[in-house]
């Protein structure tokens, strides 16, 4: 019907005229539907992250005002602006993937056959790229406000579970706080399978690269007072949960989570270090070297004797392979979501020089004899 009319259009320069008028209206009506709609979607996913982070009431994501009797036009709607948020996102992946494209090219076939194919594809393209980008930043809001709470997960973990890190008890396997910690990204990985399947892959791998960093910042921040040492026992038991998590959540796990992991690593053996040299200082006459062979613990002997790095990483070394697969297979229940790609066995243990410290004595402070090869300098740290 188009193509009639502007034949018959094309005898009078008028009609033509009032015809290109009318698709060049139409057309920008059009797009302009997918743009405001945009813009709508973009001010509800600003007022959720609004509320998410001034409303008192939200505790985790979810409200405590939950004494209201939903009436009938609210019944059965989403209250929890997290999942409001995945429900924006969403509805912005399928406008991008699936119905612009339907849309546009029914739009097409009905408006623009008389033009070339490839004359009116950017516009096309304009769209996808308008909803890519607004689904960045939507996916920002979401990440911050997650990012938050797992924060304080990983506090609780470090700092407020109940464990001294200079005078801990031996290696028994896992403690309840880690696994608490993973119950907080296991909340998040059945949010987001819910509300947003595609992007569980890429929330997750953002939020376990700033556990990582988080980790990493908290450290340095308490180096001096709660985190000021470490002692054998802690070191490993540290260092064995760091290694359960990055095997639980291996299938998220980024590169630049694992170059953290692995400065995070150095980190806590230069502290350890340190702790375990000041000790011998303070502590003379304990000069035995030690080894694990068949103790069964770290003893009290031990704590106060000289230990090298090495020494240190054997011990990790050795929980690990005593405990790992005891422990992933206790605690599957608890992390099933991730079991997917998560090896059973244990994962191979970093080379010794991705964090190991060279030191020239057992007494002498770590600081000045820390190998240049160490990760705590071959990756800027992130605060």
């Amino acid at each position: 019907m188009i193509l009639s009319v502007k034949g018959e259009a094309a005898k009078s320069e008028d009609m033509f005229a009032q015809i290109e008028e009318i698709l060049i209206s139409v057309r920008m009506a059009f797009l302009n539907c997918f743009l405001d709609f945009a813009a709508h979607l973009e001010q509800i996913a600003a007022d959720l992250s609004q509320s998410t982070s001034t409303r008192e009431d939200w505790k985790n994501g979810y409200s405590d005002d939950q004494q209201e009797v939903p009436s009938a036009n609210t019944y059965g709607s989403v209250v929890d602006p997290h999942r409001r948020l995945l429900m924006v996102l969403s509805n912005i992946g399928y406008c991008k993937d699936e119905l612009a494209s339907e849309l546009y090219n029914k739009f097409k076939y009905t408006w623009l056959q008389s033009r070339d194919n490839d004359e009116d594809s950017s516009d096309l393209q304009d769209l996808i790229m308008s909803f890519s980008g607004l689904g960045e930043k939507v996916l920002e809001h979401y990440t911050f406000a997650k990012a938050n709470l797992i924060r304080t997960a990983a506090t609780n973990y470090l700092l407020d579970s109940g464990i001294q890190w200079g005078s801990a008890p031996q290696v028994k396997g896992i403690r309840d706080a880690a696994v608490e910690l993973l119950h907080t990204l296991v909340a998040v990985h059945a949010e987001v399978f819910a509300g947003a399947k595609p992007l569980l892959d890429k929330i997750l791998g953002v939020l376990i690269e700033g556990l990582v960093d988080t980790f990493l910042s908290l450290v340095e921040e308490n180096r001096t007072n709660d985190l000021s040492s470490i002692d054998a026992n802690g070191f490993c038991q540290l260092m064995f949960e760091l290694e359960y998590f990055e095997t639980v959540l291996n299938l998220y796990f980024t590169s630049d989570a694992t170059a953290s992991l692995k400065t995070l690593q150095g980190t806590v053996l230069e502290i350890a270090i340190e702790s375990i040299s000041e000790a011998v200082e303070t502590t003379p006459g304990h000069n035995r070297r030690p080894t694990r062979g068949s103790e069964d613990t770290v003893s009290d002997d031990r704590q106060g004797s000289s230990i090298s790095a090495d020494d240190l990483l054997a011990l990790t070394k050795q929980y690990s392979s005593e405990l790992l697969q005891t422990e992933m297979e206790r605690t599957r229940l608890n992390t099933a979501c991730f079991a997917e790609s998560v090896p059973v066995e244990p994962t191979p243990t970093l080379p010794k020089t991705a964090y190991r410290v060279s030191m020239d004595s057992p007494s002498r402070n770590y600081r000045g004899s820390q190998s240049s090869g160490s990760p705590v300098h071959a990756r800027p740290r992130r605060r």
